[in-house]
């Protein structure tokens, strides 16, 4: 096959070089594609991508490595790659609803998957109801443009809530309430899915005096071992925002499993060095497995 790494980043990072490295390894073609160099010709007969000056060439399978900060212009990309009968390992439609937090819980919780309470609203006149509604203090606020860990607050008292949430507004700025799952420990899961079941799974924890268990946070990831329900919960999450592959964390509560975020674009570094396992080469067995020309069709709903 010859396959599109649409990314930003090229081989500096280490998940772009292990696709690569997996690809070459398994016999196929993997070519690199800035994703803000491109450009594209939107003609209903023949759509074209195109990079300083020249069309770029028919691609069997494109691998979406989409930064947070251009996922409207890279999910446009993708959109065109797609017009053009590339199969996309996950698709334009697909991103774009996981990249909406408030979209995705809502989505998530149509299904009846476990999430940590949560409220939403504009009017400053709903504080202390919005507090209320996860459960009171401590509660965590998350703004919905954030990621890695960015844009997150804890609130460990009813006043600092309140403060948090007028600052928020007075900044114009989009963001969620939510129940702080103490019993978590500061520690979550990453259970990283490739089609229809959990490939691997770490365990995230955070650093003493911190509550995000995010790697790049200074988190520590050590293997952990899935129960059934959890593995349930991660893969349904998966489907339901139409990925086929996806980083589902999860919180360890005493209801169950709950589902923090369903990521598009999960690392491979962390998963792979605290399980061992191949999650690369598991990725391009996927495409080989399913890439078909005009394969693409919006999966799941909303």
């Amino acid at each position: 096959m010859k396959i599109a790494l649409l990314t930003r980043a090229g081989n500096k990072l280490y998940s772009n070089r292990r696709l690569v490295e997996a690809a070459n390894e398994r016999g196929h073609e993997m070519d690199f594609v800035h994703t803000l160099n491109c450009y594209m010709d939107i003609d209903p007969k023949s759509p074209s991508v195109h990079i300083g000056g020249e069309e770029l060439p028919r691609f069997d399978a494109v691998i979406p490595r989409i930064g947070a900060s251009v996922t409207f212009y890279g999910s446009a990309v993708l959109r065109q790659f797609e017009m053009m009968g590339t199969y996309p390992l996950n698709e334009s439609v697909a991103i774009t609803r996981s990249r909406d937090k408030l979209r995705s819980l809502q989505i998530l919780a149509r299904a009846g998957i476990g999430l940590p309470l949560t409220s939403f609203a504009h009017s400053t006149k709903n504080t202390n109801d919005l507090i209320h509604l996860v459960g009171g203090a401590p509660l965590v606020l998350k703004l919905l443009e954030g990621t890695q860990g960015k844009g997150i607050v804890l609130a460990e008292t009813h006043k600092a809530a309140e403060t948090i949430i007028d600052t928020f507004r007075q900044l114009n700025a989009n963001f969620l309430v939510q129940q702080f799952v103490k019993e978590a420990g500061g520690a979550d899961i990453r259970a990283f899915v490739v089609g229809d079941k959990v490939v691997a799974a770490m365990m995230r924890q955070a650093p003493k005096g911190e509550f995000r268990s995010n790697l790049h946070r200074g988190g520590k990831a050590s293997l952990v071992k899935l129960s059934p329900s959890e593995r349930r919960t991660a893969v349904l999450s998966a489907r339901k925002m139409g990925l086929n592959v996806a980083g589902v964390d999860l919180l360890r509560s005493d209801s169950g499993p709950m589902v923090m975020e369903v990521n598009s674009s999960p690392g491979l570094e962390g998963i792979e060095k605290a399980t061992g396992k191949d999650v690369a080469s598991m990725i391009i067995q996927f495409l080989e497995k399913n890439a078909k020309e005009h394969k693409t069709r919006t999966k799941g709903r909303g």
